[in-house]
């Protein structure tokens, strides 16, 4: 399945950008507040949500590359 372009730019920007910033935002607050009991769990789950989109849009960047006869894995 190939993803148009702007869908492939958004989900990179959220697993690059928005998430990470996301869970150290849950993990700041949780330590300011001391509401650790809930937060380390969410900031965590929400990190590797970040980090599998972020494998799965490197590897589909890759099969792109290889589709269109590119050397590099840069869409």
């Amino acid at each position: 399945m190939k993803l148009p372009d702007k869908i492939y730019d958004i989900l990179k920007w959220i697993s690059t950008v928005v998430l990470p910033a996301l869970a150290t935002l849950v993990l700041a607050i949780g330590q300011i507040w001391n509401v650790t009991v809930w937060t380390v769990p969410i900031g965590a789950t929400i990190a590797a949500v970040a980090t599998f989109m972020g494998a799965v849009l490197g590897i589909s960047s890759i099969q792109y590359a290889k589709q269109k006869g590119d050397e590099t894995n840069e869409r």
